[in-house]
């Protein structure tokens, strides 16, 4: 059975808000509540890929303390704009 656009949604939703650290619960909340519905399918498909990351790492890249991979750079960095901007 395909998964729905409105269900897929709702599981990235909920595995931002569902992590390790309540710090990754925070940021990734914010960024999934101001990105997620505009994203296309290509854009959610990188996004889910990075949910598979480790909390600790992610918590690094997006603060700032280590770079984070080359083909995850953009997505970090909006991610780190959007959780500055609020």
């Amino acid at each position: 059975m395909t998964e729905t656009p409105e269900h897929r949604l709702k599981r990235l939703t909920m595995r931002s808000m569902r992590r390790g650290i309540k710090e990754m619960d925070i940021i990734l909340m914010r960024y999934a509540d101001a990105r997620l519905t505009g994203m296309d399918a290509a854009q959610l498909d990188a996004y889910e890929a990075l949910l598979e990351e480790n909390d600790q790492d992610l918590y690094q890249w997006v603060s700032g303390q280590r770079p984070a991979p080359e083909p995850l750079q953009p997505l970090i960095t909006d991610i780190s704009q959007v959780a500055c901007n609020r």
